[in-house]
């Protein structure tokens, strides 16, 4: 018999996180969902722990570390329901968090995905980086949310709680119907880990369904639990997955101009890393820049066949602006000043 809703806890060598957190889901969620973790091959006792300290935990065991995407498809192949829940190890979930995520979507059929108001675990009354309360591009595909711009995060005070559509939920805690997460392949494993969730929301809105923040819903995350925020490889990958969501979702009519001005950003990035003595992350630009060139070609045929099959021109949440102007030049640090 097919579930309603499967909470899938994705687990590399976190059985410090599983301890910590996983009581709390289980008791706020048991009763209307069901609770899997997934297991990248972890080397340290999280097994162990599983079957010893929560036996009533769906286990998955993958042959080896896929990574955040390639190890939530082949979780998610293996489970039958109406909808997923994306859960990060490290996110404590509040009573009664999956109802109003639940009932938006069911009353909501054009809705793919939804996320709830990610805040700080640390820092109660802050939002969380990782995707705050909601998330959106610019015009050469700069992410930002609802309560975070870059690295400057808003205090929650209650100015962002309608729901709203966005272009991207969050990977740390997103909703999604299972139906659409198979019609568009489910998440880029070549991503390996970054930029895969906003690479996923914008192809299902290619397809002309629609991301919701529903910030009724509250949950609280640690973030950087795999990769600190100072690692060359997160900034590595960051740059890389960026690079090739846009070569893989944007219109041709705007393709060009965009990739010719993320060449030039993308190289004052790395001489901004590297006159502020952040070598390591300065050569992960460079290496990023040359890896997207030589495997965009393996891309082509994934574009031409998304570019034949989109059903929208303009997907909603992508704003015509420059992030990086407005903040640096115009000095709009906060959500509400930015899209004005």
């Amino acid at each position: 018999m097919m579930e309603k809703v499967a909470i899938v806890i994705l687990n590399w060598n976190g059985a410090a996180m599983l301890e910590r957190f996983l009581p709390n889901v289980l008791r706020h969620s048991q009763d209307e969902a069901v609770v899997y973790v997934a297991d990248n091959a972890s080397t340290d006792n999280s097994l162990l722990l599983l079957e010893e300290r929560f036996p009533e935990v769906r286990v998955l065991r993958l042959d080896r570390n896929w990574g955040f995407a390639g190890g939530y498809n082949r979780a998610l192949a293996q489970i039958e329901a109406e909808y997923y829940v994306l859960l990060n190890s490290d996110v404590e979930v509040t009573a009664h968090w999956l109802q109003p995520l639940v009932q938006f979507m069911d009353s909501h059929p054009d809705v793919a995905a939804c996320q709830p108001k990610l805040l700080s675990e640390r820092n109660h009354a802050a939002f969380e980086y990782a995707g705050a309360c909601g998330g959106y591009l610019d015009r050469y595909g700069y992410p930002f949310c609802r309560g975070r711009i870059f690295s400057d995060v808003e205090n929650d005070e209650g100015q962002y709680d309608t729901v709203a559509q966005v272009m991207w939920a969050t990977g740390a805690c997103m909703l999604v119907r299972a139906a659409d997460y198979r019609v568009v392949g489910g998440l880029d494993e070549r991503f390996f880990a970054h930029c895969e969730e906003i690479d996923l929301c914008w192809r299902m809105a290619l397809q002309g369904r629609k991301i919701y923040c529903v910030p009724q819903s509250a949950v609280y995350h640690v973030g950087g639990g795999t990769l600190p925020k100072e690692n060359p490889m997160k900034t590595y990958l960051n740059f890389r997955n960026n690079l090739t969501m846009l070569y893989k979702n944007l219109p041709s009519s705007s393709l060009r101009r965009v990739m010719l001005v993320r060449c030039l950003l993308d190289y004052v990035a790395a001489l901004q890393f590297w006159l502020s003595g952040h070598r390591a992350d300065s050569k992960a630009v460079v290496k990023a820049r040359r890896d997207f060139r030589q495997w965009r070609s393996s891309y082509r045929e994934e574009r031409e066949r998304l570019q034949q099959g989109r059903v929208v021109e303009h997907v909603e949440g992508i704003y015509g602006f420059s992030l990086l102007w407005r903040y640096h030049a115009l000095r709009r640090r906060v959500f509400s000043r930015l899209v004005e």
